[in-house]
């Protein structure tokens, strides 16, 4: 097993402001022509004015930075990358500089409760609108209702291929929403769902929209803690900017990451990753982690379905043995094996079997060397490996009555060894019956990432591309707008050479998952989390 000797991907504080271009080996297709932008904390240690070192203890409360890198073909026909990157958290590392501390509630940050500060505030919640401004966990490229212009004309033309993107706003799995200028990446503004309406007031949502491939309408969830938690689902339309809340209802208070979207319906698991004491746990912990209660086995997972084209809310609830979730893939119809005129949703995602995948991701636990690193050695590794996952909710437009849970199916679960995290699909396939799943692989041959996988959900088996010493990120597809096939197109993927300390933009061919080419960067990108791309000349970039 390899690891990392040293924070390498971690600390780096490898920014780039200005743009430079990348030595590129190899090819890639021009229609891979576009930007890709990155997420992902550009280190997490901060010198402050007293001659300290601040340190943050969790992979999702590093310093949020976004990378660009931009793919043309200029008239030789050669692509041509450039890079340039920029973190996004100025008042933050102010605020860090001047106190040595950050004084607002973060993921997993470990400080002493304060508890005259929860006696003050037990029966509101305001405390967690105060959020810090560390945003950049997901990325939405023009998002609606977020100052994008709807538009019906061709876009204008640079150097042979189109920019045409108006607006980039980073999410996380707070309400709030910061818009980052799309080429410079420096940050605009910051504000909370409540822009875009007035009920969305709660203070938790998920990082990861869904967005419908054909208009490009957005959903996802809003949280509202109190004695009784309550979710509103809502779509804000492309073409209007107007939103319009779907349904609402009261359960578990819940850290959710993510959701699911299907032609007709927006799909909500509350999974078992409960806030304690209704989400007060919270305010006196002043961190999401510690607020989650242990995992209990006993407790079910609960789906709930949402009518999203005619007004009908709430129509179906499902339950499924527990489960913990960051990640959904993709969701969509089908008849019903119940009953043909009845409607089944198949839902599948990435799963673990508890909570210790949330623990794992401290900087002690993944830097192998650190103190607390044996702690995630041995059985306890293994509970935090992924399994990819299919569930049926059968009937969903054939219930009497929501308050009746039904069962919800579980149709498969890959085994671990070739099952994948952050997972991706070809985007054309979103709402859509799909064959292939692609996703970072973690077979234990090191103390983090160490593969890009192709899951074939009809043989249940895996492709894999791996190079040793190698860690890669989230993978991307790009369409081949040529192609016919669902696996036409290529796989970008940013990989942290761990022997020479750089990084470089990797592209795969989707189909048989060989190398085309790479661009080499001077430096290493650290580990992130998601990224976006807009293919060049297309006006709609959709959302995750």
């Amino acid at each position: 097993m390899s690891s990392w000797p040293n924070d390498a991907g971690f600390d780096t504080d490898y920014e780039q402001l200005n743009p430079v271009e990348l030595n590129v080996k190899g090819h890639i297709p021009s229609y891979a022509a576009g930007t890709l932008y990155r997420t992902g904390p550009l280190g997490y240690k901060v010198q402050t004015s007293n001659g300290n070192t601040w340190a943050a203890g969790h992979w999702f409360d590093g310093l949020s930075a976004v990378h660009r890198f931009e793919i043309e073909f200029p008239e030789n026909g050669a692509a041509r990358v450039t890079y340039r990157s920029r973190r996004i958290v100025d008042k933050m590392l102010e605020q860090i500089k001047e106190t040595g501390k950050l004084s607002a509630i973060t993921f997993g940050a470990k400080r002493d409760p304060c508890k005259g500060f929860f006696n003050k505030v037990m029966s509101t919640f305001t405390a967690l609108k105060k959020q810090p401004d560390n945003v950049g966990v997901t990325l939405s490229i023009d998002m609606p209702g977020g100052g994008c212009s709807p538009k019906t004309e061709k876009s204008v033309l640079v150097n042979g291929h189109s920019t045409g993107i108006e607006t980039l706003h980073v999410k996380t799995d707070a309400t709030l929403l910061k818009r980052i200028d799309p080429e410079t990446l420096e940050p605009i503004g910051i504000a909370n769902q409540g822009i875009l309406h007035p009920e969305l007031k709660g203070p938790l949502s998920g990082a990861h929209a869904k967005s419908d491939p054909e208009t490009g309408d957005i959903f996802n969830f809003n949280l509202d803690l109190g004695n009784q938690a309550t979710y509103r689902i809502f779509g804000t339309s492309a073409s209007t900017g107007e939103t319009t809340i779907l349904g609402k209802f009261s359960a578990n208070p819940a850290y959710i990451h993510s959701l699911f979207l299907t032609e007709n319906y927006v799909i909500l698991c509350i999974w078992n990753s409960h806030f304690g004491q209704k989400g007060i746990s919270m305010l006196y912990h002043q961190n999401m982690v510690d607020a989650i209660s242990p995992f209990d086995p006993s407790s079910k997972a609960v789906w709930y379905v949402v009518d999203r084209r005619h007004g009908k809310g709430l129509v179906a609830t499902y339950e499924s043995d527990p489960f913990f979730c960051f990640h959904t893939i993709n969701a969509w119809e089908l008849s019903s094996t119940e009953d043909p005129s009845k409607i089944d949703i198949l839902c599948e995602l990435s799963r673990y079997e508890n909570l210790d995948s949330i623990h794992r991701f401290y900087y002690d636990n993944v830097i192998s060397s650190a103190k607390g690193s044996e702690n995630f050695a041995g059985k306890k590794r293994e509970t935090c490996l992924p399994q990819l996952a299919r569930f049926r909710l059968s009937a969903v437009n054939g219930r009497t009555s929501p308050a009746n849970r039904q069962i919800a199916e579980l149709v498969y679960l890959a085994p671990k060894e070739i099952s994948s995290e952050l997972p991706t699909i070809n985007p054309a396939y979103l709402t859509r019956p799909h064959r292939y799943t692609y996703g970072t692989l973690d077979r234990l041959k090191s103390s983090f990432m160490d593969g890009l996988g192709k899951f074939d959900n009809e043989t249940q088996t895996t492709l894999v591309w791996e190079t040793d010493a190698q860690t890669p990120g989230e993978p991307i597809f790009v369409v081949n707008p040529n192609g016919q096939a669902e696996d036409d197109g290529v796989i970008l993927s940013v990989i942290l050479d761990g022997l020479s300390g750089k990084s470089y933009l990797l592209c795969l061919d989707a189909k048989s998952f060989q190398e085309l080419g790479r661009a080499e960067m001077e430096g290493p990108l650290s580990f992130g989390f998601h990224g976006a791309f807009k293919a060049s000349g297309v006006r709609y970039a959709g959302d995750i």
